[in-house]
């Protein structure tokens, strides 16, 4: 199952699965970049390619943001295929907006499409997956927004910054099912990437959606078997590409063990509480070094 694979990334994720001998559930609403319309084609047209190039796949037009959505999407499988084994949560919108003209529903429909979306479809995967008993890998899609902010996208980086620490969590619980749970922070030139100023002057073969699609085969597969909560940042094309590791980290900090800390201790040890290096900068991940 691969959600919001009728465009881009979700698409090359559908159709590098398929080729490798998947059979894939191809969920897309058809939706604009904000999250308006609704159009059955997009999904029918990446199934009609994956069937014609000889694999197998079927349409879902669930609204994964909702539970009858995330529901319907898990029961398509199961009739379509009779089990489930790999879902990929990749479905998102864009409404971006400054912090001081963001509105109510700007933030609320970014929460709900790609954070709650991703929680309503992970719970119903894997209390199949539990009773099926023979683990799978969930796969959900974090951004570099989220993990490194981004100007304009308070909503969005804070949707993704949650499906880091929603990735961590339940990779933890659902271990001892045999179920992985792993993030992939992409970077791609695609419909949602397309105006983004950082990515201006790139072009597709460095920044490509396959490349994004080979980390979900081996997440998705017995290649990563012994990996689980884990969040992979890929980019790159047929020029190159660098897969990469994304972590917390914390500074060497400052110990006081005779008393409770001071605030003006605090500020006399800015250089021992605060991180030394500079923060993670958007270009310097994309460099291919």
């Amino acid at each position: 199952m691969v959600t919001g694979a009728g465009r881009g990334i979700g698409r090359a994720e559908a159709f590098a699965l398929a080729r490798e001998g998947a059979q894939v559930l191809v969920n897309d609403l058809g939706c604009e970049r904000d999250g308006t319309g609704n159009q059955t084609k997009v999904a029918d047209q990446v199934v009609q390619e994956i069937q014609s190039a000889g694999g197998v796949a079927a349409p879902d037009y669930s609204d994964i943001s909702t539970l009858d959505g995330a529901d319907r999407l898990i029961w398509t499988a199961l009739s379509k295929f009779g089990r489930v084994d790999i879902l990929v949560n990749n479905a998102g919108i864009l409404r971006d907006r400054t912090l001081l003209n963001m509105t109510e529903e700007e933030w609320d429909i970014i929460q709900r499409v790609h954070l709650k979306g991703t929680f309503l479809c992970t719970r119903a995967a894997a209390r199949i997956l539990k009773t099926q008993g023979n683990g799978g890998s969930i796969i959900n899609t974090t951004s570099t927004s989220g993990l490194i902010g981004n100007f304009g996208q308070a909503n969005y980086s804070t949707a993704k910054s949650g499906i880091y620490g929603f990735t961590r969590t339940t990779s933890m619980e659902l271990k001892k099912y045999g179920i992985r749970v792993n993030a992939v922070c992409p970077n791609a030139l695609t419909r949602m990437t397309s105006d983004v100023p950082g990515l201006q002057g790139f072009k597709e073969e460095n920044l490509s959606p396959e490349a994004i699609a080979q980390v979900v085969v081996f997440l998705a597969s017995d290649l990563s078997r012994e990996i689980t909560g884990r969040i992979l940042g890929v980019h790159g094309g047929v020029k190159g590409g660098k897969v990469y590791e994304f972590k917390m980290t914390v500074s060497e900090g400052y110990v006081n063990q005779s008393g409770m800390i001071s605030a003006s201790e605090m500020a006399d040890h800015l250089e021992r509480i605060l991180c030394s290096g500079p923060d993670i900068d958007f270009m310097e991940v994309l460099k291919l070094e």
